[in-house]
């Protein structure tokens, strides 16, 4: 069997006969490079991370534009690094799908150094401490989800890891934001050399928000007088610390069993996964569409390496910032949430079978076509109508990625007024457009406060997704029956329990959650409405949809959506 490491690679002819690609540069070169004098760092070393920045920065090895790589920094309370980078060698096998079926795979090695970014780790910190000390470094980059960046907690309280940062200093910082400021601290001391802080995650404006947590951290360190004065001007200083904003976008689901038995059939061995404590999966293997974008500001104070050949766009903080409007608020990321709630309502386990249902697809295509490009502005760089066409006719009703309704709906609170907010206050702006008038948005907002109930359209109970505002919502949904929820006698008379007790008013009046006053736009009322129809007996769920958006049931896709 071949073995992803180091030794295993050493048989290139074996390989090269799986159809997999091999790197084409002295790794071990590479390696060295980045010891004495490191380009890149990068946070959160997940799986779109190594099917994107990582991929990129290999074609800029092969091509011999780039002489050093990556610097993989998994976040404290992770476990990647020691379950799948270590164990091969810090190598990842990418596997990308099209919609025929066909696929692309490839040895990626441009990590040189894969490291726990943990104080109580002082190997490994010290890998970080160096790098961010050498004048050399130009950027570093996160992945750590929307979460990540976040001090305070839904109260406005600061969660315990980031209380104990401000607290305590730059010296053991637990909390993302406080690791990355510490690090940018030691860079401060060691003269105050420039370099770009680059957020790569899903939330508008992520430059914006990355710029503001560090500088929160940093000014509350001053303001104990636990750092010298002059460090947060430091990171305020435009000419030495950049935010740029970005957009990045390329669907990476949970590795697939049967990518890992079609390597298997192969010949490639340990492509086995790991679950994580906090109930990940993490695999020596990502399986990934082979679609990807990946836009980012033009502000490198440092330099940057020649990333456009690595297949990244390079524009205007302007232009960056309309493509992600487009992405995030019309053209995918409301149609995903979409699904994924009406997915988990209706018993789907992949996002491509919810493309199979007319139902769920018209959904899609309504909220994208129907209500979303009207409003999106065009950023230059991608044409919307070409972007969601081919989310709609290829991305999303890709048999081969094996994407779920269950991960999507993972933190809704936290996108769902990113995702439908900035649309419906478009509508609410316009001369001669009505928000009240759209369908198919107010049907995504019900069925994720029906989703919330944690009850399918069957009656059948099931687990929401995590969400950090989970409990908090369904409490304010339930009222006085959230804290008897639990008392049910069985699924047969849970979803007539909570048509009794739910009342979604207190959550569609939260202007902080949807960006937008929905009782203000008209559609509050109406959000109202279309949640007490779901909750109509079982069947209600899809009842609804079809009601509103005029799609007669289809043989063989009645009722729920579940697969065995």
């Amino acid at each position: 069997m071949l073995e992803l490491s180091e030794r295993g690679l050493e048989d290139r002819e074996a390989w090269e006969r799986t159809g997999v690609e091999l790197p084409g540069f002295d790794r071990r070169r590479m390696i060295a490079e980045t010891r004495e004098r490191p380009v890149w760092v990068h946070f959160g070393a997940g799986n779109i991370f190594r099917a994107l920045v990582a991929k990129a920065q290999q074609k800029l090895l092969n091509a011999g534009l780039a002489r050093s790589g990556i610097i993989a920094a998994g976040t404290p309370d992770s476990e990647t690094i020691d379950l799948v980078y270590r164990p091969h060698d810090n190598l990842t096998l990418l596997v990308e799908t099209s919609a025929g079926g066909g696929l692309r795979k490839e040895v990626i090695a441009s990590v040189a150094q894969a490291v726990c970014a943990d104080p109580d780790r002082a190997d490994d910190y010290a890998v970080l401490t160096n790098a961010f000390e050498n004048p050399s470094l130009q950027l570093v980059t996160f992945t750590i989800t929307e979460k990540g960046y976040a001090l305070t907690g839904p109260g406005g309280e600061y969660p315990p890891e980031a209380a104990a940062d401000l607290e305590s200093g730059p010296e053991r910082p637990a909390h993302a934001m406080g690791i990355a400021a510490s690090l940018a601290y030691r860079r401060y001391l060691a003269g105050a050399y420039p370099l770009a802080f680059v957020s790569l995650d899903n939330c508008p404006h992520n430059g914006d928000v990355l710029r503001s947590a560090m500088l929160a951290v940093a000014r509350e360190w001053e303001r104990r007088g636990l750092v010298r004065s002059g460090f947060a001007d430091y990171l305020a200083d435009k000419d030495k610390i950049s935010f740029p904003l970005t957009m990045i976008d390329k669907i990476t689901p949970r590795p697939s069993p049967a990518i890992r038995e079609e390597l298997e059939r192969l010949g490639i061995g340990g492509m086995e996964g790991s679950a994580t404590s906090r109930n990940t999966y993490a695999a020596p293997f990502v399986n990934a569409e082979i679609g990807e974008y990946l836009v980012i500001e033009d502000r490198f104070p440092a330099g940057r390496p020649p990333l456009e050949a690595g297949g990244i766009l390079l524009a205007d903080r302007d232009t960056v910032n309309r493509t992600d409007t487009m992405k995030v608020t019309a053209c995918l990321n409301p149609l995903h949430t979409a699904l994924a709630v009406t997915g988990c309502l209706l018993g789907y386990t992949r996002i491509a079978d919810e493309m199979r249902d007319p139902l769920l697809r018209r959904l899609a295509e309504t909220i994208g076509r129907g209500e979303g490009l009207p409003v999106v502005t065009d950023p230059g760089i991608i044409r919307p109508e070409t972007f969601l066409e081919e989310v709609l006719s290829e991305r999303l009703p890709n048999p081969y990625i094996p994407d779920t309704p269950q991960r999507i709906a993972s933190d809704t609170s936290q996108k769902i007024g990113i995702r439908y907010g900035q649309t419906i206050r478009s509508y609410m702006e316009r001369d001669g457009m009505d928000p009240a008038e759209l369908t198919a948005i107010p049907l995504a907002i019900a069925a994720w406060c029906r989703y919330l109930l944690g009850i399918d359209d069957e009656g059948r109970p099931f687990e929401p997704s995590p969400d950090p505002l989970l409990e908090h919502l369904q409490a304010r949904l339930l009222g006085d029956a959230y804290e008897r929820r639990t008392e049910r006698p069985d699924a047969a008379n849970a979803l007539a329990d909570r048509a009794r007790t739910a009342d979604p008013r207190a959550i569609l009046s939260d202007t902080d959650l949807f960006g937008v006053d929905l009782y203000a736009s008209g559609l509050g009322a109406k959000i109202e409405k279309l949640f007490r129809d779901m909750l109509d007996g079982p069947g209600a769920v899809r009842r609804t949809l079809e009601r509103e958006l005029g799609t007669p049931q289809t043989p063989g896709l009645q009722g729920s959506g579940r697969r065995e």
